[in-house]
């Protein structure tokens, strides 16, 4: 809902990524954007005219941008729309979706890119910026026109599930993205080496008699990209890590001073392999969830600034291509309006603070993407959340926002509940 009035909140809890501090004063909010902030700012000093929000103590932070999500438009829409997605998002407090390009049709064409952002400006309430394809029908052999996709609003690019087989096709697109200093972001995964692998290699695996995936099928395919993002100079960004191998490939890169980057999976900070339990398919996730020590490592990188941001990896699944054996189900979780909970439950266990979760889940994606949201000063877009960090509730699958339902956490035991979700200053979820 639009509104012309200022909004102030007052008696907030202020969590500022920039600073990695937390405060307690209020937000003002004038045409779109934070025209003031910090402890100064109290119901007395708040303009006549605004609206006056008391917080009660709640938390207000920048919105949540997440850089990988799976919006079925176009070709998908019984999976997920823009508009549902949307509205999952704003319930999430995320208030930035970066959409896939593996979409029928891929993402790989100018009027791709323009069908997306046009449906989202009349469908969607958050921001919704499109990626676009590496190459052209993901097929990983011709390089995409990286120029067109970007004046037509594409923010980053990658490709399907899996890595470009082609070292040489992949040193071309990282020298022409560098071209034309493009942001690649892609999956990082070796179609031959994982083979027809379901759960990571191990005894795990050997328990269940499922087919496992080396962690070397990841770090393998980053090793060689990171290379390649050595030698052309290009901006590299790996979408998602899950292991302790690619990490320390990943520390390396960036200790040589090389412009690269990298995600994880909500999902992989917060479970592992063992909550998979009895073939729960919902829990079949790409790349697969790992052991409790390889778990512990990628919260130990997200705590010291090794790993950069935190996806959602939303990815509706229909309940056909979930309710069939563990090997023939296909992997992915939404996780729209479940990242921000199960995102505390690191801050609750003390592996980190609160303004160390907002740099990875809202300032980094946004300073990666070149985006000016992310910061909690004067001037910044006010995209916000208000949430109450404390407050408990048990997720009920029915309650989602997204078309589909596959969630790792059905009836798990959250605290963390969004009272309100804001962009551009317009409230648009309360």
């Amino acid at each position: 809902m639009s509104n012309s009035r200022p909004i102030a909140f007052v008696n907030a809890r202020l969590i500022d990524p920039e600073a990695l501090s937390e405060t307690s004063g209020g937000l003002l909010i004038q045409d779109g954007l934070v025209a003031d902030v910090g402890p100064r700012l109290t119901r007395e000093a708040a303009p006549s005219d605004a609206i006056l929000i008391d917080c009660g103590g709640d938390v207000l932070a920048p919105g949540i941008v997440d850089m990988r999500c799976f919006i079925g438009e176009p070709g998908a829409e019984y999976r997920e729309t823009i508009a549902t997605a949307s509205a999952a998002a704003a319930r999430g407090g995320v208030t930035t979706l970066v959409c896939r390009p593996d979409t029928s049709p891929p993402v790989d064409d100018p009027a791709v890119v323009d069908f997306i952002r046009r449906r989202a400006r009349d469908d969607a309430a958050v921001r919704v910026l499109p990626m676009a394809a590496i190459t052209k029908g993901l097929h990983g052999a011709e390089i995409a026109e990286y120029g067109m996709l970007q004046e037509a609003g594409a923010v980053a690019f990658a490709d399907g599930d899996w890595s470009i087989e082609s070292a040489q096709v992949m040193r071309q697109a990282l020298r022409y993205g560098r071209d034309f200093d493009a942001l690649l972001a892609p999956n990082v995964a070796d179609r031959a080496l994982a083979g027809h692998g379901v759960v990571r290699e191990g005894a795990f695996a050997t328990r269940l008699g499922l087919p496992g995936v080396p962690r070397e099928a990841e770090t393998i395919a980053l090793d060689r990209d990171l290379r390649l993002a050595a030698l052309t100079g290009a901006r590299y960004h790996a979408a998602r890590l899950s292991n302790a191998l690619s990490l320390a490939a990943m520390a390396k890169a960036k200790r040589e001073g090389h412009s690269v980057t990298c995600g994880v999976t909500i999902n992989h900070l917060t479970l592992n392999e063992n909550d998979i339990g009895d073939y729960r398919t919902f829990l079949k996730l790409q790349p697969p969830l790992a052991p409790e020590d390889e778990r512990i490592a990628l919260v130990s990188a997200l705590a010291d600034g090794a790993i950069d941001v935190i996806v959602s990896d939303h990815e509706g699944q229909d309940v056909e291509t979930k309710r069939l054996p563990f090997d023939e189900a296909r992997p992915g979780a939404v996780g729209l309006e479940t990242m921000l909970s199960a995102a505390l439950r690191l801050v609750g266990a003390g592996y980190l603070s609160l303004p160390k979760l907002w740099r990875a889940l809202s300032l980094r994606p946004s300073e990666i993407l070149r985006l000016p949201t992310g910061r909690l000063r004067k001037g910044a877009p006010a995209d916000l959340v208000r949430f109450a960090p404390d407050e408990p509730y048990v997720l009920e699958p029915s309650s989602l926002r997204s078309k589909c339902r596959n969630t790792p956490f059905d009836q798990a035991r959250f605290e963390g509940r969004v009272k309100m979700t804001l962009v551009a200053g317009n409230v648009i979820y309360q």
